[in-house]
């Protein structure tokens, strides 16, 4: 019987039955190209630098694995999020100069204020389109990079709706972080800019990674990871994606082998992460790379943040927004149930990889941002 640690919970846990990794095939999707421009491209930006891989070594020893290795992106571009490497990356691609170009988007927050970065950064004009229940912080904080900043009524669905027929009417151009039909490339140069992480950590330790937890929204994030997977390590990790509950559509997808759309009855504490669809260029990546899926409540999401701002599982403090918790709350999970843990053989040989995808969002300046008049409200 597996001793508790803190009884964190999941769920619903299921087995990919149609897992094939295949690096050819995801790099396919994803090209190499793409990912070597991305990171040569980021690297040389202003103030660049490599965003840190924390052991959490106080945690390792709780779980009896070899090592956890945590990517703290809440220390990317003083933005506090690694949304910062994939719109502001696809705008720099798509606008070739400094033309008289309009660039668009509908966000959340995160998306958006990557692109408005983007924007400014080459001095194209940008307007976002956020929906009602965006926050008023959020859109000043866009609005501060030199964005125009409209507001829908309705949800983010209605938002993008509204985004495509009016930048269709005035020939703007929409940098989209999610695709559909006829429009993928702009999607995968947003992709191709979160594999810079993957290339990072390639360099940052020599450790085989074993396990990695992967957060999923769209899947955006996580099929970049699987591609970067493919592209810089020598070794295939068990790779498992993790989800809100109450919006598993990865996990539903990949019960069935297709795309499922889920009907969210309830938004999740990991606002980023609730999503009803994966975006179609993520699922050919995932649909057979990933291992297994596992689904989480939000109860344990503040206690976690909380373990990881007190040094908790590691030697410093981590300051982590809700997004970057749910990692570190499915790796405990994992642990805490026998059959799991034994499934996706987690021991003492284990090295696994989390990522903290954002920090505190509640705090909107940090001192790079501020430098650069940079807002961080990436919640």
């Amino acid at each position: 019987m597996v001793k508790k640690y803190l009884d964190f919970k999941f769920s619903e846990f299921t087995t990919n039955k149609n897992f094939n990794f295949s690096r050819k095939k995801i790099l396919k999707v994803l090209p190499e190209k793409h990912l070597l421009d991305a990171h040569k491209v980021i690297s040389k930006w202003k103030r660049y630098k490599k965003t840190p891989l924390i052991n959490l070594r106080i945690l390792s020893k709780k779980l009896h694995t070899n090592n956890i290795f945590y990517k703290d992106e809440s220390k990317r571009f003083g933005l506090k999020s690694f949304k910062a490497l994939g719109g502001a990356y696809a705008v720099e691609k798509i606008v070739k100069s400094k033309k008289k170009v309009t660039i668009s988007t509908a966000t959340a927050g995160n998306h958006g204020k990557s692109v408005s970065w983007g924007a400014k950064k080459i001095g194209a004009k940008c307007k976002i389109f956020i929906s009602e229940n965006v926050s008023d912080t959020r859109a000043i904080e866009m609005e501060k990079l030199g964005a125009d900043v409209i507001k829908v009524k309705g949800n983010y669905e209605k938002s993008l709706k509204i985004c495509k027929e009016i930048s269709k009417k005035k020939g703007w151009k929409i940098v989209q972080d999610v695709a559909w039909r006829n429009y993928e490339y702009v999607p995968k140069l947003t992709m191709a800019g979160y594999s810079v992480m993957i290339k990072e950590i390639s360099n940052q330790t020599k450790h085989y990674i074993t396990h990695v937890f992967l957060q999923a929204g769209v899947g955006g994030m996580a099929g970049a990871m699987v591609a970067g997977i493919a592209r810089y390590l020598d070794n295939i990790p068990t790779i498992i994606v993790v989800e809100p509950d109450s919006a598993a559509c990865v996990m539903e997808s990949i019960k069935t082998g297709k795309i499922e759309k889920i009907d969210i009855k309830r938004e999740s504490l990991m606002g980023g992460m609730s999503c009803g669809e994966v975006s179609l260029v993520p699922w050919e990546i995932l649909k057979n790379s990933v291992k297994h899926c596992i689904s989480l409540p939000d109860d344990d999401i503040a206690k976690t943040m909380k373990l990881l701002g007190n040094a908790s599982f590691s030697e410093e403090s981590i300051i982590a927004g809700e997004n970057a918790a749910p990692g570190v709350i499915s790796l405990i999970a994992s642990y805490e149930d026998e059959t799991i843990k034994n499934k996706i053989e987690l021991n003492e040989k284990s090295n696994v990889l989390i990522f903290g995808c954002e920090g505190d969002t509640c705090h909107l300046y940090t001192s790079d941002a501020a430098d650069e008049g940079l807002g961080v409200d990436l919640g």
